[in-house]
């Protein structure tokens, strides 16, 4: 097997491909336990994760797309190696920095951080996302999108894998096909978040199939939709849409726990 894609919960991923393991936005909380948003808000995780922290194999580098308590938790912050690599915002890589994460690696949009492995390499871009509409923008936590390029040894890319990270449907997105036209596999955020019960601050079920029309992946798995309070589209809402987008072909839904084959150019249904 080439590598393997695992979810684990929320938008927590275990990836693995050409000798690198990738852990994505790591969320270890229990059902019952609180995830701090910032502004005195929170909201009550109703899963558990499908693999516990201290289970992890070893990791090469976390992907995190921003400092949100649902995607960097308390237990991350105490169970992780503090020598693993964080690739994030400059904003979070800052603040990691602080709490000892030395190897925190800032990026700016399209900036690229490249890692290399006895079977290849592997270049992360950041893409821009857009945690908020308007003004409220500026309230929440900088946030990225991720594309990850495993590529062999003579640099050739055998597998592109976008994600997508918190976002709202954005005319900043529409760059990212434009730069990225061939994307094999693409992991969304979904969840139509709403603040107060009242601000949309992640892509739902609408949102979400049409960006998946945008970025136009091969494949596409929906993560980050149901595990919170605060989480007001279920994936129904996404399955719904995709099926009158005529995309329903592309989702590759995953339970808690599975995992799936990851081939050049592919994932394995």
């Amino acid at each position: 097997m080439k590598g393997s894609l695992q979810f684990i919960g929320n938008a927590t991923t275990l990836i693995r491909y050409n000798g690198f393991t990738l852990l994505t936005d790591p969320n270890f909380l229990h059902r019952g336990q609180r995830a701090y948003l910032g502004y005195g808000l929170s909201s009550r995780r109703l899963t558990d994760p499908a693999v516990e922290i201290e289970d992890l194999p070893p990791i090469d580098a976390v992907v995190l797309s921003h400092l949100h308590g649902d995607h960097w938790d308390r237990v991350a912050r105490k169970g992780l190696d503090r020598d693993t690599p964080v690739i994030t915002t400059t904003a979070a890589a800052h603040r990691l920095r602080r709490h000892g994460f030395r190897r925190g690696v800032g990026l700016e949009v399209w900036q690229q951080h490249e890692m290399r492995g006895p079977h290849g390499s592997l270049r992360i871009t950041a893409l821009p996302a857009k945690h908020a509409p308007g003004p409220a923008e500026a309230l929440l936590p900088p946030v990225i999108g991720t594309m990850l390029e495993f590529c062999d040894t003579d640099g050739r890319v055998e597998l592109r894998m976008h994600v997508s990270g918190d976002t709202l449907l954005d005319r900043r997105l529409d760059a990212i096909p434009r730069r990225f036209p061939e994307i094999d596999l693409a992991l969304v955020h979904l969840g139509g978040t709403r603040l107060l019960g009242l601000l949309l601050v992640t892509m739902d079920g609408e949102q979400g199939a049409a960006w998946v029309d945008l970025m136009n992946p091969h494949a596409v798995v929906p993560v980050h939709y149901d595990d919170y309070t605060v989480f007001s589209s279920p994936l129904d809402d996404f399955r719904h849409h995709m099926e009158q987008n005529g995309l329903a072909g592309r989702v590759v839904y995953l339970e808690r726990g599975e995992t799936r084959e990851l081939a050049p150019h592919r994932l394995v249904r």
